[in-house]
């Protein structure tokens, strides 16, 4: 499963409206099929490690993050139909789909096919994986990570506005591999009128995976998608992560809003003393700033710490 769950990370940011799911086929002590949902939602995973496996996918085991969908599209058969048809022994399968149209029915197909199933492994990973899908499924908005890449006393620039660069190489390598796996990025018109960002990816062999630019503001800008509020990124189609990179005061609207998921706070071992990461969040005592973020991962990147958190939600 953790294989699948690597294959399903290939796909995130290009698969919306699908969820980026992976798939292993392995059978006896031979991994056959491998695959992961492609640009644009199709082929799904299943069907392309199929494709690969071919005759040897029969009395296979498949290893599959997200359940294998139920329902017949026009763009593609589905699912669990295909692994039933090419003989499959056993699924393995890491949570259940919350789409409609499938929602226990791709289980219940593989399971009158007299194919065993077992769910729930690696459920917690595989859920950080679809989590855009996941999100728009129950909350009807992307999933929203907030980069923030400050010194060790909290600031984005110098106070005369000088920001580029603050982290080192590594850690700006790292941020690019983050908006590859992001369908758009958003800024505030602060940051696009003081900075003039491109917002691509830089990083060789992945330059074609650039996200959608979004700006927050009342006023319209020429090549950008425009919001007028954090809300309004319900209102983005074909959009299931959104990375929100600035400034001070666009990262603390979607504090304030609650809408930020996942938070990565890149450090220097700089002192700068000058513009504040972020704005008023319009807390009125501590207590409310506790027991908010759970600590995901932390790790070096040169002489950058990274630091992973996640929204504390129920």
């Amino acid at each position: 499963m953790g294989a699948a769950l690597a294959l399903a990370a290939r796909g995130r940011g290009r698969t919306a409206p699908n969820p980026n799911v992976g798939c292993m086929l392995v059978n006896g002590s031979r991994v056959v099929g491998r695959g992961w949902t492609q640009p644009g939602g199709r082929p799904h995973a299943e069907a392309m490690a199929l494709a690969e496996a071919g005759a040897a996918a029969r009395g296979a085991i498949a290893y599959v993050t997200l359940e294998p969908c139920a329902h017949v599209s026009p763009r593609g058969p589905a699912c669990a139909s295909s692994l039933i048809d090419a003989g499959i022994a056993r699924a393995v399968i890491a949570i259940t789909d919350p789409d409609r149209r499938t929602n226990g029915k791709g289980i219940e197909a593989l399971q009158a096919a007299g194919i065993d199933v077992t769910t729930g492994v690696g459920e917690a990973d595989a859920r950080r994986t679809i989590a855009g899908f996941l999100r728009r499924q129950a909350w009807g908005r992307p999933q929203v990570t907030l980069k923030l890449a400050t010194s060790l006393d909290g600031c984005i620039a110098l106070a005369s506005g000088e920001s580029r660069w603050i982290t080192g190489p590594e850690a700006r390598a790292h941020a690019h591999l983050e908006r590859a796996r992001h369908e758009a990025i958003l800024v505030g018109r602060g940051t696009l009128e003081a900075d003039s960002p491109r917002l691509d990816v830089r990083l060789p062999g992945l330059e074609d995976r650039a996200p959608r630019r979004i700006l927050l503001s009342t006023r319209a800008a020429e090549d950008w998608t425009t919001i007028a509020a954090p809300e309004d990124i319900a209102t983005l189609d074909g959009v299931d992560h959104l990375l929100v990179e600035g400034g001070a005061q666009t990262a603390a609207a979607f504090l304030r809003a609650d809408l930020v998921d996942r938070l990565l706070l890149y450090r220097a071992p700089v002192l700068l003393g000058g513009k504040p990461g972020l704005a008023d969040l319009g807390l009125t005592s501590l207590d409310a700033a506790h027991g908010r973020w759970r600590l995901l991962d932390t790790r070096m990147l040169g002489s950058d710490r990274l630091e992973v958190y996640e929204r504390a939600r129920t």
